[in-house]
């Protein structure tokens, strides 16, 4: 049994407005203004995008560049201690997250693919 708290059921018209996508991680930095925050500039096909994610300390930028991972690509975009991200990856961790884990495609596919 999981001591997890039993979350709020959404319908499936609600899970459909997300859109899931691969994207190759070109490039990788730590943010200059947070601890806890990488910069990542990923290519999801058709556009490369920005994207600011709390992976910093998990995942050094050498680790990210080449990568493919899953990201919400049709989150609205927000300012992060001063840069802009244009939508989030997806990474699994444990309850304190003392461990983050990304999300990633088992084979290589092509940028923009989707996740369904």
């Amino acid at each position: 049994m999981s001591d997890q708290p039993t979350t709020t059921t959404i319908q499936f018209d609600d899970f459909a407005k997300i859109q899931l996508r691969v994207a190759k991680v070109l490039e990788a930095f730590e943010h200059p203004k947070a601890d806890k925050l990488m910069v990542l500039k990923v290519d999801l096909g058709n556009e490369q995008r920005q994207i600011c994610a709390g992976i910093r300390g998990h995942y050094t930028p050498e680790q990210l560049v080449g990568r493919n991972i899953v990201v919400v690509a049709n989150l609205a975009p927000r300012m992060m201690r001063g840069l802009e991200s244009n939508g989030m990856l997806l990474a699994a961790s444990n309850a304190d997250h003392s461990r983050v884990i990304l999300l990633t495609t088992e084979a290589d596919i092509e940028p923009g693919a989707s996740v369904s």
